[in-house]
């Protein structure tokens, strides 16, 4: 008898047919797709893991790739191992999120492998990203905060609409202050029953005075009237029409005027030369300058108003009224006498000076850096000649006015600051005018951009 034949051998052979069909059919029931083949692992950390349980799903887009192997508690908060497909890509930036799957609180994990370019997730290896959306607890929950707030604002309510509580509150002020107003309106129309009434009349009255105006077919009515107007409307139209029309084809003045060339030429032309005009007299500077010298012979300030224009960066015009405290010398001799009563030949001169306003109007013209300048100075007529430095700040002059006595005066100017200036200078050098003093002053030359700067900041 052979070997195949025994009972021995036909026992053995059924217990392992036996065992590969159950180990087949374990393999078709359980719920780990890794359970055979290769497969991999990952875990991640929870505050909470209510909902959770062991050999639990994991799924992605819905599908089931893995389950939950192991729940346990690291550092205060949950560590879910979980095992999944082997062939699943997973990604550093892969994410994990708890879902329900009904009211009941059964929860299962969905992952999302994260995206494709970035490095792949090594094995065993924690999953960072976290995604917390709203479960049923935490519905719950907001809807336990939600019925709570409710609850204040129903007892916010009671409190306002209570004669105890009503001031308490903004809205239980609100209440107290319609349910005031509405009185004093109950109150109003009965004490006015009779006036409210004529008012509602005579709006009835008013209705149906615009009802007949409007309905009234006579000639003098709203409807008639309307259509007049509407007609005089349509002959202005027709009016225009045949004006714009015949200013098209060129007929009548304003025809010609914009249709001819000739006579648009000659109009443009015309315009430009005002616009010349005006641009030349727009860029003319004109500059006010207010200025004292203090005399020391005399004692006394003399003091100058001026304007100068400038039409061009060459020439000015300056016209100036003097108050010249020495305008006017009167000298008288006087002969010294002794306390006898004898008279010696000895004599005393006195010098008199009396205040005169003079008038000075020059026209200057600029050599680089000279100014030569002529006309009448201070009365009588004369001419100067003046040298700028340092940029046209410092300028020294001299000039030359009532020839017969040949009044020569020698002078410097410096500005300081934005038309401020300091001045020097000699007056009647050769004394031949018994005018002759050094002075020193100061004055403030203003041009009309500084005045529209003053003006503006000086409006209200």
């Amino acid at each position: 008898m052979g070997f195949l034949s025994t009972i021995e051998f036909k026992v053995g052979a059924m217990v392992l047919a036996v065992a590969a069909l159950i180990g087949v059919m374990s393999m078709q029931v359980s719920d780990d797709p890794g359970f055979i083949g290769k497969h991999r692992k990952a875990w991640f950390l929870l505050p909470n893991a209510s909902g959770l349980i062991k050999n639990g799903a994991v799924k992605t887009a819905g599908i089931r790739v893995g389950t939950i192997k192991n729940i346990q508690l690291q550092d205060g908060q949950a560590r879910i191992d979980i095992s999944m497909q082997g062939d699943l890509p997973m990604t550093t930036s892969a994410s994990v999120e708890i879902k329900s799957v009904g009211i009941l609180g059964d929860k299962h994990i969905e992952v999302n492998p994260g995206n494709p370019e970035d490095p792949p997730l090594a094995d065993g290896a924690q999953i960072l990203i976290i995604k917390d959306k709203a479960s049923m607890d935490n519905i719950m929950g907001q809807v336990g905060e939600i019925a709570k707030s409710l609850k204040d604002v129903a007892n916010v309510v009671k409190e306002s609409i209570s004669d105890e509580g009503n001031q308490k509150h903004i809205l239980g002020r609100i209440v107290k202050n319609i349910e005031k107003l509405s009185g004093d309106i109950a109150e109003i129309t009965s004490e006015n029953k009779g006036q409210i009434s004529k008012i509602v009349d005579q709006i009835d009255n008013i209705t149906s005075t615009l009802d007949n105006m409007i309905n009234d077919e006579s000639d003098e009515g709203v409807k008639k009237t309307l259509k007049r107007i509407m007609a005089r409307a349509d002959s202005v139209a027709k009016n225009l029409e045949e004006i714009t029309g015949k200013v098209n084809r060129g007929e009548g003045t304003i025809g010609k005027l914009i249709n001819d060339d000739t006579t648009v030429e000659e109009l443009n032309t015309a315009i430009q030369g005002v616009n010349g005009m005006l641009n030349g007299a727009d860029k003319i500077q004109t500059g006010f300058e207010f200025r004292g010298d203090y005399l020391s012979t005399v004692g006394a300030t003399k003091s100058y108003i001026g304007l100068q224009i400038q039409p061009g960066l060459d020439r000015y015009y300056y016209l100036a009224v003097v108050d010249d405290p020495a305008g006017n010398v009167i000298t008288s001799d006087t002969l010294v006498t002794t306390p006898g009563g004898s008279t010696v030949s000895d004599t005393t001169t006195r010098t008199t000076y009396h205040n005169e306003t003079k008038l000075t109007l020059l026209y200057a013209k600029n050599f680089w850096d000279f100014t030569i300048k002529g006309g009448l100075i201070e009365n009588t007529g004369g001419f100067g000649i003046d040298y700028n430095m340092l940029n046209q700040k410092l300028k020294f002059g001299v000039e030359a006015f009532n020839l017969k006595k040949a009044n020569i005066r020698l002078n410097a100017k410096y500005n300081l600051y934005h038309g401020f200036y300091v001045t020097a200078g000699y007056n009647d050098t050769l004394d031949k005018n018994n005018q002759r003093s050094g002075y020193l002053g100061a004055g403030l030359f203003l041009t009309n951009d500084d005045l529209k700067l003053f003006l503006s900041k000086a409006s209200f």
